[in-house]
């Protein structure tokens, strides 16, 4: 039985298990990113991955004319123009609408937490101080208990309400900001944007990146911030003017901002140590990054990826070449 061509891209870095499976279903053609794509490449493939900072958009569906399904474990899917695919009649398989699955899946959400209590509690600088040959706990006492602490989510979807959870767990009070969710009854909703940063002591952002949702956090927003808060960032860079957030912790607005998530980097020449937040934090103990790994556990992508491909097997079953 002849098997649908498949076009992986190495630079997804598909866990061993998953290379196999996907191996087992479809005749794999490797390349290590989309920029190495040719005409005559895609003219042969009838299923496709679509990695993240690479848009698919008409122009590569109309060079790939036997393209039947496009796979990405992502919850989101702005790289793809969803419109241009239903019009040829692909399959788009995604984790977007997989709720009760993406409901197992948690480690952005530990994450999130992990990034608040280390920049609250200033974990990394304090075991600097620890390495250099001091021990003073002294001069690193944090300003409060998280159970005196407000919590203000925005984005109350999968991701807000369970870091939610989570605030109401360390006791801290929760608000959330989100036009599209009604109160659950267990957090109080907030409808005003301002109002909740104005509130909030730590901003936890769990918003899609959509073109209505880029730069959401404006200058204007970040200059209603609480003096002296934390924000969290396990979202997207686009959702941010990190230019105006960048401000805002050199003048103290902001007294630390923790994210997982930087502007430009999904493009293959992205150098980190050029970008502005991370020099600022070369010099100073405001910033604390992680480079996109708050999905990063092995499992986590085992299951994601894993669920993703075996939804394009099933389509192929019936294929017929």
């Amino acid at each position: 039985m002849v098997k649908p061509a498949l076009l992986y891209y190495r630079l997804l870095n598909w866990q061993p298990e998953n290379q196999a499976l996907a191996a087992d279903a479809f005749d794999v053609r490797a390349l290590d990113n989309p920029d190495q794509d040719t005409d005559d490449i895609l003219a042969d493939i009838q299923a496709c991955c679509a990695p993240l900072g690479f848009y698919f958009g008409s122009e590569k569906m109309d060079r790939c004319p036997n393209l039947n399904a496009i796979v990405t474990n992502t919850t989101g899917v702005p790289h793809i123009d969803m419109a241009a695919a239903a019009a040829r009649n692909i399959a788009v398989f995604s984790l977007k609408d997989e709720q009760a699955f993406l409901d197992t899946i948690t480690p952005t959400a530990e994450h999130t937490w992990g990034l608040l209590l280390a920049l609250l509690r200033r974990t990394p600088w304090c075991f600097d101080h620890i390495k250099s040959g001091h021990w003073n706990r002294f001069d690193w006492g944090a300003p409060a208990m998280l159970s005196r602490l407000k919590l203000g989510i925005i984005g109350y979807g999968r991701l807000g309400r369970r870091v939610a959870r989570y605030g109401a767990a360390f006791d801290m009070s929760v608000r959330y900001h989100d036009p599209f969710v009604a109160s659950d009854g267990t957090t109080e909703r907030v409808d005003n944007l301002v109002d909740l940063v104005a509130w909030a002591d730590v901003i936890s952002l769990h918003v899609p990146a959509l073109p209505e949702t880029q730069n959401m956090i404006n200058a204007h927003v970040i200059g209603q911030f609480k003096p002296g808060s934390l924000f969290i960032n396990t979202a997207r860079a686009e959702l941010v003017d990190e230019a105006a957030l960048l401000t805002a912790l050199r003048d103290g607005r902001i007294a630390g901002y923790g994210a997982d998530v930087l502007d430009g980097e999904f493009d293959l020449d992205f150098k980190a140590g050029e970008h502005p937040l991370v020099r600022h934090a070369q010099n100073h103990d405001n910033v604390l990054l992680t480079p996109h790994i708050a999905g990063s556990t092995h499992d986590a992508w085992r299951e994601t990826q894993g669920r993703v491909i075996d939804m394009a097997r099933r389509h192929f079953e019936d294929w017929k070449p």
